[in-house]
């Protein structure tokens, strides 16, 4: 059982009333959405592209009688549905045995992966298992995708282990999927059965395998498997030269990986000094890492002048999350705490951290305030709220599962992990970088991100 916390893009977003808002001054509240009541939408957008997605409550149907139900049947148009945004119609239809065709589940899956709603998903394969669709090998490649963006690996493997056929894409669908979700070593032992099976590896399964390995330190392995892109007849790219220079800074080999980008054939770009000075950072090379500070500056002064020089964050990318639970959606965009409840939560939660070793790093607060004020910013960073909150709204035990517009800063990593100890609780978020799997004081992406 698992519990979604979505943070959406950008402010305006999200709105809990039927008024679109562009605002984009952050600000506290909880609140609660009903997004099928009447069958009406509470998100609303001046800054969408699409139509916003309406998801009724499957327990909910409308009484027809025989003809309307016949004529209905006749008249729908599904993909013009879509494309109107009418979701909870198009689902409803298909409910009804309304025939969808091929590109309408395609569009579908699409939906749920740009959402990342896992129960949408969760519905649009049911439907496609009860389709005659259901065995075609690019509708199962979607539904890894899909299962992968939305965090949710067990299901994409059910997927994959039931396909009566596979391609390449499908390999490189799980092989990537794991090692996004931080597990390389499941990641590693898809490319070993994949080979065995006689398929041979393109290049964006090289990819992949070289973040699998910088994942789990596998130095050796990632370099033969670079050396053996040859055999394949594929040219690496830069994305595979910057992808050894990741597996040479995870596992501390930094002198190699100057060497590395040094001797590299391909002309060396911002990408591989930012990574280097990253990567000199967190192991605590001071020398390499003004070194990679000088390059970049020469390279593109932006890159380190926006590093040397904070500034406060942009309003219109304030964090938003949103926990949803059936029909049921809560917003968190504020730091500030959003009721009494969770406040005590927190509360009580921020001090089993303080015993645990949790020490605020006041480093990632831009703004101009002293230590206990940069301490109290830092507790109420939103995606810490909405934790609160799934904490004191689910059962023990159940995962909590949250999707952040930003990328997650050292301080929220360090104390999630520290949270997922104390409450013994699987943390699943998702940053504009990667999936965070947050379990018994620990994070998948050990710590590179």
């Amino acid at each position: 059982m698992a519990m979604e916390l979505k943070f959406h893009s950008s402010i305006a977003s999200v709105n809990f009333t039927n008024q679109s808002s562009s605002s984009s001054t952050p600000f506290c509240t909880y609140a609660t959405v009903h997004p099928f009541r009447n069958g009406t939408n509470n998100y609303g957008s001046t800054h969408r592209k699409t139509p916003p997605l309406r998801i009724s409550n499957p327990s909910i149907q409308p009484k027809l009688d025989h003809h309307q139900s016949l004529n209905q049947h006749q008249n729908a148009d599904l993909p013009r549905l879509l494309q109107e945004g009418n979701l909870d119609q198009v689902l409803e239809l298909m409910g009804q045995a309304v025939f969808a065709d091929y590109t309408v589940y395609i569009s579908l899956l699409k939906l749920s992966e740009d959402s990342k709603s896992l129960e949408l998903g969760r519905k649009v394969h049911d439907f496609i298992r009860r389709s005659k669709f259901g065995g075609d090998v690019e509708l199962g490649n979607s539904l890894i995708r899909m299962y992968v963006k939305c965090g949710s690996l067990k299901d994409a493997r059910r997927v994959f282990d039931k396909m009566p056929e596979r391609n390449i894409t499908s390999w490189n669908l799980m092989i990537s999927g794991y090692t996004a979700n931080g597990l390389g070593n499941d990641g590693l032992l898809v490319f070993k059965r994949m080979k065995q099976q006689g398929l041979a590896p393109d290049e964006e399964t090289f990819v992949s395998v070289l973040a699998a390995c910088a994942l789990v330190e596998a130095v050796e392995e990632g370099l033969m498997q670079f050396a053996s892109m040859k055999e394949y007849g594929t040219v690496p790219t830069m994305e595979h030269y910057l992808g050894v220079v990741n597996l040479l800074g995870c596992a501390g080999q930094l002198n190699e990986a100057v060497e590395f980008i040094e001797s590299t054939p391909i002309e060396v770009g911002v990408e591989f000094w930012q990574a280097l000075r990253n990567f000199a950072r967190i192991h605590g090379d001071l020398e390499l890492e003004d070194r990679a500070e000088e390059l970049l500056t020469v390279l593109d002064p932006s890159k380190a002048v926006a590093n040397k020089v904070p500034a406060p964050q942009r309003k219109k990318q304030s964090a938003i999350n949103m926990l949803e639970e059936k029909n049921k959606v809560a917003d968190y965009r504020c730091n500030m705490p959003y009721k009494e409840e969770g406040d005590m939560k927190f509360r009580g939660l921020t001090g089993q951290m303080r015993e645990a070793g949790y020490v605020p790093d006041t480093r990632y607060v831009l703004h101009d305030i002293d230590e206990e004020e940069k301490e109290k910013a830092l507790q109420y960073h939103s995606e810490r709220l909405a934790i609160a909150y799934g904490l004191i709204s689910t059962p023990p035990r159940t995962t909590l599962r949250i999707i952040k517009n930003l990328r997650i800063c050292g301080d929220c990593h360090n104390a999630i992990k520290i949270m997922s100890k104390i409450v013994g609780r699987e943390l699943i978020v998702r940053d504009n970088k990667r999936f965070h799997h947050f379990k018994d004081g620990k994070c998948s992406c050990g710590d590179y991100w």
